[in-house]
């Protein structure tokens, strides 16, 4: 699978930590400390605005994360950068373990059902308590699928783009 040019979200900026720059992150890594380990960031300013950002200082704090970014030495500047998302290229990541698959990888995939009727792409998942679940677009159309595999995801071939699962195309 080509991964060139996807991005992963793995965390967020989410508060200020002292007057020297520093800022509270949340990371969406496991262990949450990895974060740190994938660079460059690329924080997304506006959709399609992102500043890439490298030569990351971080470390735990109490029960969060805090880091400072090269060049931001002042709460002010480091003010601005509050609530901008944290991505990283897809290529830095781990592959996955076998029958794991990153969200990302996953959408855009074409969805059909085991009889090969096609219900569009995948938009995007969400997690719920129970499960994943896929979003599944055919331009009028919106199918929430659970993502268990096994039962309604039968397949997923990322190299032909496909995702094959059991599920009554009228729901």
């Amino acid at each position: 699978m080509d991964t060139a040019g996807r991005r992963v979200l793995v965390g967020r900026i989410v508060g200020l930590y002292g007057v020297q720059g520093w800022l509270k992150i949340e990371s969406w890594t496991e262990p949450r400390t990895q974060i740190f380990k994938y660079q460059p960031w690329l924080l997304e300013k506006a959709p399609g605005e992102a500043m890439e950002v490298g030569g990351i200082n971080g470390r735990p704090q109490g029960k969060g994360l805090i880091c400072q970014l090269p060049g931001v030495d002042d709460r002010e500047a480091a003010a601005a950068l509050v609530g901008l998302d944290i991505h990283v290229a897809r290529e830095l990541l781990p592959p996955p373990a076998k029958g794991e698959y990153y969200w990302v990888d996953l959408e855009g995939l074409e969805v059909v059902t085991t009889e090969g009727v096609s219900l569009g792409r995948v938009s995007h998942l969400f997690a719920t308590g129970a499960n994943d679940v896929v979003v599944v677009r055919d331009g009028t159309r919106e199918r929430l699928v659970p993502f268990v595999q096994g039962t309604y995801v039968r397949s997923v071939d990322l190299s032909g783009g496909r995702m094959v699962v059991d599920w009554d195309p009228e729901f």
